[in-house]
């Protein structure tokens, strides 16, 4: 009697290929959310309105009652909202992820031969795309009210750099958020009041000094804080390293204590 026995679905990868193939299939499912946007211009357009909403207001309407002794208000001003706008665009990874949870895309995801890491890291890298381009429109929209680099292109390219690094460590936290609530909804709502403390009380609008004495303790060491004014010292001038440092401590910290959170939630939900 003959066995016969059934071939495997997938061949198995050669191991000099994995890494290949899982860096492919991130990028296809990069794409894939990539394309979505494309298809649904609206959500990039909803995620513009409100930062350029804070600029006018701020610049116009709150600048002239905020003192920064040294600085103009707008150069103050504009690293705070592009801190403020990658932090409200992480939001969009853990209400991606809840959506395609609760479509059963994942499911299916699954289901075909491809990377388990390429879904979280697929959603990671199109909302750093995503957050590169609004960041960039912010510059244009903060050139047109006043704001002007006082140091030099290749400081004020790091600064945004360091920044785009502290929103993918965001993502991070928020992916964790959207494959634990399960629909987008409760991803969203559960992200404001987290998100509304860490942009509001920091150094991004006002001088952390103008705060009473015990949230200054909080807003001077919190990541955004140190994020903010990491990208405020490389665009304006002044004591950059130890900013610098901090906020990449934080991103790396972040990444290290969520991602395995993350990577452990999605292969349970999914």
């Amino acid at each position: 009697m003959t066995t016969v026995t059934a071939p495997s679905a997938v061949p198995a990868a050669p191991p000099g290929s994995r890494l290949g193939w899982a860096v492919a299939d991130t990028l296809t499912i990069a794409g894939r959310n990539l394309t979505t946007i494309r298809r649904l211009p609206q959500l990039l357009v909803f995620a513009t309105i409100q930062p350029v909403i804070f600029v006018l207001l701020f610049r116009y309407a709150f600048g002239g009652a905020i003192r920064t002794p040294g600085i103009p208000y707008v150069d103050y001003l504009m690293p705070g909202i592009f801190a403020q706008t990658v932090t409200f665009g992480s939001l969009g990874t853990g209400i991606g992820l809840a959506d395609d949870l609760q479509k059963g895309l994942i499911e299916r995801f699954r289901s075909l031969p491809m990377a388990r890491s390429a879904v979280l890291g697929g959603r990671i890298v199109s909302d750093l795309v995503r957050n590169t381009f609004v960041v960039f429109l912010m510059c244009v929209v903060g050139y047109l009210v006043g704001f002007r680099v006082h140091t030099n292109p290749v400081a004020f390219a790091g600064g945004l750099v360091v920044l785009l690094l502290f929103a993918c460590s965001l993502s991070v936290i928020f992916a964790l958020v959207g494959l634990s609530v399960r629909t987008a909804e409760s991803a969203q709502a559960a992200g404001f009041p987290m998100l509304a403390p860490l942009v509001f009380a920091s150094s991004a609008f006002v001088p952390v000094a103008t705060m009473p004495g015990w949230l200054q303790v909080f807003a001077r060491h919190q990541p955004l804080s140190v994020t903010v004014d990491a990208v405020r010292a490389l665009s304006q001038g002044g004591p950059t390293t130890s900013f610098v440092l901090q906020s990449l401590a934080w991103t790396v910290g972040i990444i290290a204590v969520f991602g395995p959170l993350a990577v452990r939630k999605y292969r349970r939900t999914a």
